[in-house]
């Protein structure tokens, strides 16, 4: 059974991120997620998707006003702003760190109260079971 002692741990399995993300999306506050894994996608992009790829996520989630605006400060925002034009697959780590320590802080531990976090654990101990059964 996996142990998601810390938020990079369940960001970091497949059925922790689901298992978060709807819990996110049942409190109607997934925003921060669904950036920092656009963050993440950002990073693997190649350089003809870069520029696209970053505009779309600074529409989405940093322009003031945006659909699903994320809480940054106005300098991180600010700064993001002046740069948008010359995109890199890193221009959002700032505000990816603030959003994950917000998450870290915020989200997490609410999720890990919440039944989500313990139908994740029921299924984690029953996928265990069937494999140890299955050797």
């Amino acid at each position: 059974m996996e142990c998601y002692d810390t938020l990079d741990k369940l960001l970091a399995s497949k059925d922790g991120l689901t298992a978060f993300r709807a819990f996110l999306k049942s409190e109607f506050s997934d925003e921060n997620l669904e950036f920092w894994l656009a963050c993440e996608d950002l990073k693997t992009s190649t350089s003809d998707e870069i520029s696209s790829k970053a505009f779309d996520i600074y529409c989405e989630f940093i322009k003031a006003e945006s659909p699903r605006e994320i809480n940054i400060d106005h300098k991180t925002r600010d700064v993001i702003a002046q740069n948008i034009t010359q995109a890199t697959p890193h221009c959002f780590d700032d505000a990816q760190k603030l959003i994950l320590c917000l998450m870290a802080k915020d989200s997490f531990p609410r999720f890990l109260r919440s039944e989500y976090y313990k139908e994740l654990l029921k299924k984690q101990q029953n996928d265990g079971q069937k494999r140890w059964l299955s050797c």
